[in-house]
């Protein structure tokens, strides 16, 4: 296989001031990636853009993860194609899944590429999917037959599989909240929700009182705020809480979502809330992609997704996640 001698990569070439622009980054055309010792050439063919990488643009960020360097290429997860394997386990045809996004070819540590097992996911997509993060977000609210749901940011890449997983486990009444009414009607029409909660068209508990008369058994929370507040303002006697995100925080580049608690109501109404990290459960990841995909063979999972086309789509793609313009998660086909 004859390689071009050059490729090309995405670069932060300015932190954002406000809003993120497609100003902020530049598409450089870079010399071909060479592997060396104990890593493999891959030609990326899919790669996810998820709100954490704002975050990640501010420089000091305090996660557990490198923030982004100004006149760098980003990193991102990626699916792609292994094309040169010098001295690896790896082969030349193999497909895998890795964190060098944001690129067309990629030289990339064999420990950090993991082979695609087509058998778990029949969607070569799913694989960038955050499909794990929901199940575990699910499973730490011990969602159970007959609770009553409340998904805050319904319609993006977690909490439009949070909802579907939360019914799989017994839910008989789910409620999302999102940004639109085109969205809340997707949740309903589409994703099977009972009710929407739309931000923007009135205070957000009232609404979630109206969706939910009798109280809330299980907060899958993936934007912290006011929406969290509703939600434990709603919430029945003895109601679990996962704190997955910060979107409310995410969007301006921060990772806080500060929230005003009355921890006397939760005391008295034996309200548990438990952070969740998807990183920190490595041993419930595989168990959790076992499951997304028997959920999309036998028809009772979907997987909500926009692809753009093209490496110069990938800041736009960013940009418009970031805007809420699509339901699920954002892909940039390479």
């Amino acid at each position: 296989m004859t390689l071009p001698a050059t490729h090309r990569e995405v670069h932060l070439v300015a932190r954002p001031e406000g809003p993120l622009d497609t100003e902020n980054f530049r598409i450089i055309e870079a010399p071909m990636p060479k592997p060396g010792p104990g890593q493999v050439l891959v030609r990326n063919r899919l790669m996810s853009v998820v709100a954490v990488m704002r975050t990640l643009m501010e420089g000091d960020t305090r996660l557990p993860m490198p923030p982004y360097g100004l006149g760098e290429a980003m990193w991102g997860p990626a699916v792609g194609e292994v094309v040169a394997a010098p001295m690896a386990d790896l082969r030349p045809g193999d497909l895998v899944t890795h964190r060098h996004g944001w690129r067309e070819y990629a030289a990339v540590d064999e420990a950090g590429a993991q082979r695609i097992d087509p058998e778990v996911l029949p969607d070569l997509a799913a694989h960038l999917s955050q499909g794990p993060t929901a199940w575990l977000g699910v499973r730490a609210a011990e969602v159970g037959p007959g609770d009553t749901v409340f998904v805050t940011g319904a319609a993006g890449g977690v909490g439009s599989l949070a909802g579907q997983f939360a019914r799989l486990r017994g839910a008989t009444r789910l409620i999302g909240s999102t940004g639109s009414v085109r969205k809340g009607r997707y949740l309903v029409e589409e994703l099977g929700y009972d009710a929407a909660v739309i931000r923007g068209a009135g205070p957000i508990e009232e609404q979630l009182r109206k969706a939910a008369p009798d109280g809330v058994d299980a907060i899958f929370d993936n934007v912290g705020g006011e929406q969290l507040t509703a939600g434990l303002a709603v919430a029945r006697r003895g109601a679990r809480v996962a704190l997955v995100g910060t979107l409310s925080g995410q969007v301006s580049g921060g990772f806080t979502a500060p929230v005003e608690i009355d921890t006397g109501h939760l005391i008295l109404q034996a309200i548990t809330l438990r952070g969740i990290s998807g990183g920190a459960q490595s041993d419930a990841i595989l168990q959790a992609m076992h499951e997304f995909g028997r959920g999309l063979r036998d028809g009772t999972i979907t997987f909500p997704h926009t692809v753009l086309a093209g490496i110069e789509q990938a800041p736009r793609a960013l940009c418009e996640l970031l805007e809420g313009r699509h339901i699920g998660a954002v892909l940039v086909e390479l």
